[in-house]
């Protein structure tokens, strides 16, 4: 299937590793411009190095996008370099794990700060150009944990969402602009930070972390985790004109582990 994205200007935040880093050799498998973004300039290089190695270019922009002007900037960059941002797909920031005795107000405030500013702010920056163009496509990768409690996971979870109802929400703002907006919402995905969740969980539930891992698995009626590049197969349908009637949606990937209407 032809996604028509070739050519198309894609910024993948958080690009660097884990699911972002999938969505960004995806997306330049079909063709697309990509830039990724991190704060890690080390990161950024080492990811290109990876693409690179499998035939695909990638525009690396370091900046911080928990800073609302660092975000603008970050995307003025990666416009004047590639041309006007088509397609925004948000998988910077992550809020660390805390069992609940261990949550103080600065875990709370860093997790929003992670999690849910660094995605509004990239958004603010995208979305006058989308506008104005009257033509953008945003996935927001967010994460079943807004949708699923979890006690390890309450301030990250909080974040997540606020994230779908935000991504619903500009949805229905933006539509009119020609403007789609989507949230993919994985379950647990083998990425390099996935074991601080599992010695969050086994902290919680006084277990090791490789047993909490083996629970959460057999937990799945797909009988194990994700992986990266599915969820990016998802996000790049998502952000393609095959989608183009698609909007507003929260898309669970937890391999049926939610077995709940949507």
């Amino acid at each position: 299937m032809d996604l028509g994205l070739k050519g198309r200007v894609v910024l993948v935040a958080g690009g660097s590793k884990g699911i972002g880093l999938a969505c960004a050799e995806a997306f330049a498998a079909e063709g697309a411009r990509v830039a990724i973004a991190s704060r890690n300039a080390n990161n950024l290089a080492a990811a290109q190095k990876r693409l690179g190695e499998k035939g695909f270019e990638a525009t690396a922009v370091p900046g911080d996008l928990a800073d609302p002007r660092a975000a603008m900037a970050l995307v003025a960059e990666v416009e004047r370099r590639l041309g006007a941002i088509e397609i925004l797909v948000n998988s910077a920031g992550a809020a660390k794990r805390h069992s609940p005795e261990d949550l103080d107000m600065q875990a709370w405030h860093d997790a929003i700060d992670a999690k849910y500013f660094t995605y509004v702010h990239a958004m603010q920056a995208v979305l006058p150009g989308m506008a104005a163009r009257g033509r953008g496509a945003i996935v927001n990768i967010v994460g079943q944990g807004g949708k699923i409690a979890s006690t390890a996971h309450l301030a990250g979870g909080a974040a997540n969402a606020a994230l779908m109802l935000l991504s619903a929400g500009l949805a229905a703002a933006y539509g009119r602009h020609g403007i789609r907006v989507n949230a993919v919402n994985p379950g647990v995905t083998l990425t390099e930070r996935v074991s601080g969740r599992f010695e969050a969980e086994g902290k919680t539930a006084g277990i090791s972390p490789e047993e909490a891992r083996r629970r959460g698995e057999q937990s799945i009626p797909l009988g194990r985790y994700g992986r990266p590049e599915e969820i990016a197969a998802v996000a790049v349908f998502l952000a393609s004109d095959r989608a183009s009637y698609v909007t507003g949606a929260n898309i669970p990937m937890d391999g049926g582990a939610a077995s709940t209407v949507v």
